[in-house]
């Protein structure tokens, strides 16, 4: 492990940071099934979540994945699983800019994790031919898209859930 230095750049690490040294290959493989177009393409243009942008974002799907969009007709939300490509994947104690104390990378949604997995809820807007309109989203212009997962208000919703450091953050 090591700590970080100064900020360099949109993805440097950050005074207060913890690196890692990765393992030299990768446990899994995925499948990139589309794009996710955006209007943002620096790290400082995102919003800090999908729901802090009306933007009107679109999921193009690849030909040979554009089947899998059957039976959405009437979704109203859906999950949106992505890979945030530019994010380092070695911090393992991160400093938010808004936060300004050091926190586990585990603790935070920031992208910048092992596995540069991440997920919005989004509202659907529209479906096209092998697209989707959709706002909620808050990555770069062609991130690659991992998965589309159905949004079950029933089921993905814990109203009472709680994040004990922001809980005692915005008391």
């Amino acid at each position: 492990m090591s700590s970080g230095g100064s900020d360099s750049g949109d993805f440097g690490v950050r005074a207060g940071e913890v690196t890692v040294e990765l393992p030299a290959q990768p446990d899994a493989g995925l499948y990139f099934i589309g794009r996710l177009r955006t209007p943002w393409t620096t790290r400082a243009q995102c919003p800090k979540n999908g729901r802090d942008s009306d933007a009107v974002c679109t999921v193009e799907l690849d030909p040979p994945f554009r089947p899998a969009l059957e039976g959405l007709e009437g979704t109203t939300h859906l999950w949106l699983l992505y890979w945030m490509d530019h994010a380092p994947r070695n911090l393992v104690v991160q400093v938010p800019r808004q936060y300004g104390r050091g926190r586990g990378t585990f603790a935070l949604r920031s992208p910048a994790r092992p596995n540069a997995i991440a997920l919005s809820a989004v509202e659907v807007l529209g479906i096209g031919e092998g697209t989707l309109s959709v706002r909620g989203l808050d990555c770069l212009d062609g991130t690659p898209l991992l998965d589309i997962k159905p949004y079950f208000a029933s089921t993905d919703c814990y109203p009472t859930a709680v994040v004990g450091w922001h809980r005692s953050k915005t008391e």
